[in-house]
């Protein structure tokens, strides 16, 4: 193990009386709730882009935080570096997966050749650090957005050569991610959308994108990754419109070209609020299809209206996402990944272990809240009871394909005027919510 956080020992539970900072006060991984252990509940995930290559740059200004394992370090060296420092940190928060880009995790070559052997090196080094700690993979992915071949695009550019270079790099991903034993495979379009239909066939690439998955499927077979593939909506931010702009839009993506079968989705907050959406209804959306698979974990500034990918502190929003998680059965494969990022303000190494006890603690939280909630009752009673008219009578006989437009048409003239509706109990839901949080 690396050692440039000598004071910093594996974090510990102490309980929420504890005022150690570096020590978790939510987060027990050993607790019971509703059977299982948050551990196996959260599958908790750090990811290698923001924690080890973000540097508090942004569109104003340049790095703030030049790591100490970075300087005077460039290239594969500075890669083989972040490597042990990265497992370091990982295993001092007692996170059980990790997940990253191919580029991220190693550079650019001037070539796919050399940019492949310098993945493999990389590859290695993660390899015996997943043995040495027992840190497992969550998913891998590709990084289709950052190069200016990807400039318009990868699978739905109009250059064919770039969707062959995309196909290219993530076959190696893919054989890569199933080297490291990954639990999964996540397609983030980043530029597969348009800044203007003036001169896009949507059509055409939408169709390209499709078939782009299709071959990512075949060639998982090909191989025997079993692992499950994710598709992570996202509205906007760089292009103007991404086809994969919210859990619905990839759902009907998905249908139309029967790769459903296939994919489930990998949500995240902050896109979800830039869709104009709660983290909620997107998870409700793509678990109601079946669909849902895992999350990033972040949030976003609602006063802010890019993609800022803050640490998720707010309990509403945790309580939320494990309602939802715990309804639809959890993340088999997935978990909770801390796609965030610490602000440009804050340069200082240790700060990266502030940020993630804080989600983890959040994210504990909201698990042992929505728990009780569940076992409480009282929510999923009023809900059962608003839908009651559904569950006997007329209600059974339309949802059972038993009526028609004539037969409810004559039901309607016969009644007179429908019987009076219940309130919606909003207000009161609201302040049941508050009973526990």
């Amino acid at each position: 193990m690396s050692n440039y956080f000598p004071s910093i020992s594996r974090l510990a539970y102490e309980g929420p009386k504890s005022r150690t900072a570096l020590a978790f006060k939510h987060y027990n991984p050993d607790e019971i709730v509703e059977g299982k252990t948050m551990r196996e509940h959260l599958r908790f995930s750090i990811v290698y882009w923001h924690t080890m290559c973000g540097q508090g740059a942004d569109m104003f200004g340049g790095p703030t935080a030049i790591r100490p394992w970075d300087e005077g370090l460039s290239g594969l060296d500075l890669a083989k570096a972040r490597v042990p420092v990265f497992f370091e940190i990982a295993e001092k928060l007692g996170m059980p997966f990790y997940a990253f880009h191919d580029r991220d995790v190693a550079p650019h070559g001037q070539t796919l050749r050399q940019s492949n052997e310098y993945l493999d090196t990389i590859v290695a080094l993660l390899k015996e650090q997943q043995q040495r700690t027992g840190i497992r993979l969550l998913w891998g992915t590709a990084q289709l957005f950052v190069h200016p071949r990807y400039m318009h695009g990868a699978a739905t550019s109009p250059n064919a050569e770039v969707f062959a270079f995309g196909a290219a790099q993530v076959k190696k991903a893919l054989e890569v991610t199933h080297e490291l034993g990954g639990e999964g495979y996540t397609f983030w379009g980043g530029r597969e959308g348009y800044s203007t239909l003036w001169n896009t066939d949507m059509k055409r690439e939408v169709d390209h994108l499709a078939k782009f998955l299709h071959m990512a499927v075949d060639y998982a077979k090909e191989i025997g990754f079993k692992g499950q593939f994710y598709i992570e909506p996202k509205p906007k931010e760089p292009t103007k419109h991404q086809y994969d702009s919210d859990a619905a839009a990839c759902l009907n993506f998905l249908r139309e070209y029967d790769l459903l079968p296939h994919f489930k989705l990998n949500l995240e907050t902050n896109h979800a609020t830039l869709a104009g959406h709660s983290m909620q209804h997107e998870m409700e959306v793509a678990g109601a299809a079946g669909a849902l698979g895992s999350i990033d974990a972040n949030t976003g500034d609602l006063l802010l209206g890019w993609d800022t990918d803050q640490f998720p502190t707010d309990i509403y929003l945790t309580t939320q996402c494990m309602l939802v998680a715990l309804k639809y059965g959890g993340f088999p494969t997935g978990g909770v990944n801390f796609d965030s990022k610490v602000r440009r303000e804050s340069i200082d190494p240790e700060d990266l272990f502030h940020a993630h006890i804080g989600g983890m603690d959040a994210f504990a939280r909201g698990l042992r809240i929505a728990a009780a909630i569940r076992a409480d009752g009282r929510l999923a009673d009023f809900v059962k009871q608003r839908y009651a008219s559904w569950d006997s009578g007329l209600g059974v006989s339309i949802e059972q394909g038993r009526e028609t437009l004539a037969s409810l048409g004559a039901f309607a003239l016969e009644k007179g005027e429908a019987r009076a509706n219940n309130s919606g109990r909003q207000e009161f839901l609201e302040n049941l919510i508050n009973e526990f949080i």
